[in-house]
């Protein structure tokens, strides 16, 4: 079915594919067709920026998760972990560098 002429297929556009309604009783109507991973990932990374919240997001690549940055314990711990690494970064750029 997904294969043949019957679904429409429109490019892909977050803000249009998150409100689109599906029926539960028949095939998916409409597909959202993006021109690549990195286009689609790109688009909904925009996306998700332009939503509106009393909090922001950061990943965490080390546990592998979202943190809600809501409070401002969790703001100072974050701003200490990037000037760390800040630190770091600095420290092996001189060492490279002479």
């Amino acid at each position: 079915y997904c294969l043949s002429d019957t679904p429409q297929r429109r490019p892909f556009d977050p803000s249009k594919t998150c409100v689109q309604k599906y029926p539960v009783t028949e095939y998916q109507p409409v597909y959202f067709v993006a021109e690549s991973f990195n286009d689609a990932k790109e688009k909904v990374r925009e996306f998700a920026k332009s939503l509106k919240r009393p909090f922001d997001v950061r990943y965490d690549p080390y546990t592998q998760t979202i943190e809600v940055l809501d409070n401002k314990d969790k703001l100072v711990r974050y701003a200490q972990s990037i000037k760390s690494d800040m630190e770091i970064l600095t420290h092996a750029l001189e060492t490279i560098s002479h």
